[in-house]
Order: C-alpha cells, then sequence, then structure tokens
C-alpha cells in the first residue's frame, strides 16, 4: 500500500489540454483526473503532467545493447531510457544467431520478472525485429546475422510468450506464414527492412500486418521498385502504407532521419492515432562520440556515432542515439502537431497498437500510474512509473 498523491498542473490527456488541473494517484494506479485538488495529501507540481512515454522500437543505450543477452546490459538500457521518460518500452532485436536472440529474450524475461523500479523502464514485451529482414535492406544490421523466416525458430521464440511486435520483410519465402503465426498470438505484427512491392503488402495486410518499422528507412520506394522489376513502376510500401487507414507507422524523429516537412506529412497523413514516435536507440544513446557496435557485443555491426546520430561511414545512418524526449521536442517544434497530439504519439498511440492501453498510455482512471512532469520546454524533470519516482544514481 502507498500514500496517495497528487500531481498538480497543465494535465495532457490524448485529445486536449486540462489547465490548472490533478492527477491524484495511489497504490501505483490514476484514481482521478480533474480539476478538484484532493486535500490533505502531498502536492507535485509542475507546468506539464504528462504520461509516461512508450517505445514500441528501441535497441538499447548508456553502452548496452539489449542483444547483449544479459541481465546487467538491459537494465543499463532500461535505467537511460526511463531517466529520460520511457515508463514502457519494448527491448528490439537485431539479425543474430539463434543463440543471441535466445539469450536476449531469457535475459529480457528474467528483468521483466523482477522489475522494480529501479530497474528502469518496465518491459512490457519483445519486439521481434531481426534477423528476418530483406538481403538489401538490412542496414546498419549485421548481414551474418539474416536469414528467411525458420518456422522451428520463431514457433520456439513465440513459445516463450514474451513477443509482443513480430517483424518481418514481406517478400521474403514464409514471411506469410510468419505473420499467421504472430496473428494467432495477437502481435502487433509489422513489416521492415523490406523492398516489398503493393501485392506483397497486400499479401502481407490479408495475413495480419497492420503495421511498418520507421517510416522511409530501410523501405521500399517506387524508385527501389523500379531497379528491381523495371517499368512500369509499381507501388511501394510508402503508397500501401498512406492509401489504407489501417495501416500505423513509425517516425524517428530525432532530426536526423528525417526532415521538417517529411514528419509534417506523416504528421498530416496518418494522424495522432496511427503515427508513433519511436527511438530505434541504440547503445550510443547518452554516451560520447565513439565507434560502437550494433547488436551482440562481440558480433555486432560497426557503426560511429558523431552524438547526434549513429552512421555507417559511407554508407547512411546507422539508427538513433538520442530517447523519446527528444524525439516529443522535435516532433513539437518541426510540425504543426499540437502538444496533445505530441505526446498522444509518444504514448497512447504505441499502447494502442501494442494492445497494453487498457494498462498504460494516457492519465485514465484505473491505468497504471507512468507519470512525467515537464518543464516548458518539454524536458523531464520527474519520473513516476508504477506510481514510484525514478531516482538515478
Amino acid at each position: 500500500m502507498s500514500s496517495p498523491i497528487c500531481f498538480h498542473g497543465t494535465v495532457i490527456l490524448p485529445d486536449r489540454i486540462l489547465t490548472g488541473s490533478n492527477v491524484t494517484i495511489e497504490d501505483g494506479l490514476i484514481v482521478s483526473v480533474g480539476r478538484l485538488k484532493p486535500k490533505g495529501i502531498p502536492l507535485i507540481e509542475g507546468p506539464y503532467i504528462s504520461p509516461g512515454y512508450i517505445d514500441l522500437h528501441v535497441h538499447g543505450g548508456a553502452g548496452a545493447d539489449y542483444m547483449d543477452g544479459t541481465t546487467v546490459a538491459v537494465r543499463i538500457a532500461n535505467r537511460a531510457h526511463l531517466q529520460r521518460g520511457t515508463t514502457t518500452l519494448f527491448p528490439t532485436t537485431t539479425t543474430g544467431s539463434n543463440a543471441e536472440l535466445e539469450r536476449m529474450l531469457t535475459a529480457c524475461a528474467e528483468v521483466r520478472e523482477q522489475w522494480t523500479v529501479d530497474h528502469g523502464a518496465r518491459i512490457a514485451g519483445v519486439h521481434f525485429y531481426g534477423p528476418y529482414f530483406a538481403p538489401d535492406k538490412v542496414g546498419c544490421h549485421s548481414l551474418e546475422g539474416r536469414r528467411d523466416p525458420d518456422e522451428a525458430e520463431y514457433e520456439r521464440f513465440f513459445a516463450m510468450g514474451l513477443i509482443r511486435i513480430a517483424t518481418c520483410a514481406a517478400e521474403l519465402p514464409g514471411a506469410v506464414e510468419f505473420y499467421q503465426a504472430a496473428r494467432r498470438r495477437r502481435c502487433l505484427i509489422t513489416c521492415g527492412h523490406s523492398d516489398a512491392t503493393w501485392t506483397e503488402m497486400d499479401a502481407a495486410f490479408k495475413a495480419g500486418v497492420r503495421h511498418v518499422d520507421h517510416f522511409w528507412c530501410a523501405m521500399s520506394s517506387v524508385a527501389s521498385l523500379r531497379a528491381r522489376y523495371g517499368t512500369p513502376m509499381r507501388g511501394s510500401m510508402e503508397q500501401f502504407v498512406l492509401s489504407h487507414r489501417e495501416m500505423s507507422t513509425e517516425v524517428i524523429a530525432d532530426g536526423c532521419h528525417l526532415s521538417p516537412e517529411l514528419l509534417n506529412f506523416a504528421y498530416q497523413m496518418k494522424g495522432a492515432d496511427r503515427l508513433c514516435l519511436v527511438t530505434d536507440a541504440n547503445r550510443a544513446m547518452g554516451m560520447p562520440p565513439g565507434q560502437y557496435r550494433f547488436g551482440p557485443s562481440d558480433t555486432g555491426a560497426m557503426f560511429e556515432s558523431d552524438g547526434k546520430v549513429g552512421f555507417v561511414p559511407g554508407k547512411g545512418l546507422a539508427s538513433s542515439v538520442v530517447a523519446l524526449d527528444t524525439m516529443v521536442r522535435n516532433m513539437k517544434a518541426a510540425t504543426k502537431a499540437t502538444l496533445h497530439d505530441v505526446i498522444r504519439m509518444a504514448s497512447l498511440t504505441p499502447a494502442e497498437r501494442a494492445g497494453i492501453a487498457k494498462e498504460t498510455g494516457s492519465l485514465e482512471a484505473g491505468k497504471r500510474a507512468d507519470i512525467l512532469v515537464l518543464n516548458h520546454q518539454l524536458e523531464v524533470m520527474r519520473v513516476f512509473a508504477g506510481g514510484a519516482e525514478y531516482k538515478p544514481d
């Protein structure tokens, strides 16, 4: 049992802003939201009271990658993200061997089971992302760890009960069967690192795909499909996603991956209820510029960080090196999105897409008390996860 606490300030709801309002919590849950201020309980004031952020697509931080496959690495990364406002996340796999993937899933399961606020952000599930990428869309991930879907492999991983988001390139042999298996387990099913055509995306859609990873990054375009098939030119993942209301996607709003006009275009086309902010952050998040490995510490592909973004010299970008708090500030500054829409894209929308919106994602009575106190610049001042304040060492 924990004593009640009242947060007072401008409360950010999914569809509006409540000035001079209150969020009261007790025993780790939100018990009320509104203008009535309870008497006789501790008061925490701030310019903005926001739901905690939720990251669907994140590889690590503070020098650790989830694919390091240890509970130590998982907690290091989780603490780094919680400190910056991400209260819930989905550790995301890269390409790698069967054994490396199993170690990652096992470590995440152990951390999830033993969670306390001191361990960092809460793990809601794992995003099974690599290794089922198209050979020509591997990006900064290790090509050696890429392969086509293997039923025995993925069924064994699904049976662990931890995977909540499942990605596969739509054009790979066995992709439809993978999607169907993920659908049976009620995962958010996604297509990523893919050069899929409209026809291949349509088959994926019929098999359950309703999301594509990091829009415009490592995905097909009309130009890439012309190089693959010639003329007549074909519709790509971009056109398919924009033409189907049911499809959602993500943007990396770090200021390096996408220009302001693309961020604004994605927001205008998909809306705040179908667009998620994600970090795709790697182990260089919060670390000084230098060389790092993407994926397992001994076999992952090398990349560089300049402190603003990850990149492979001469080849392109390699994931982000900043957290969701930066994405939120950038999205607000770069687009016409309202503040409540920007926060929604970092909280309720990812919660809805991942099937955890009954538990978290918005400031609503009955939900978990995952709450941020933000200043006027949308910088994170205080973080509460499950009603407990996180106080980094």
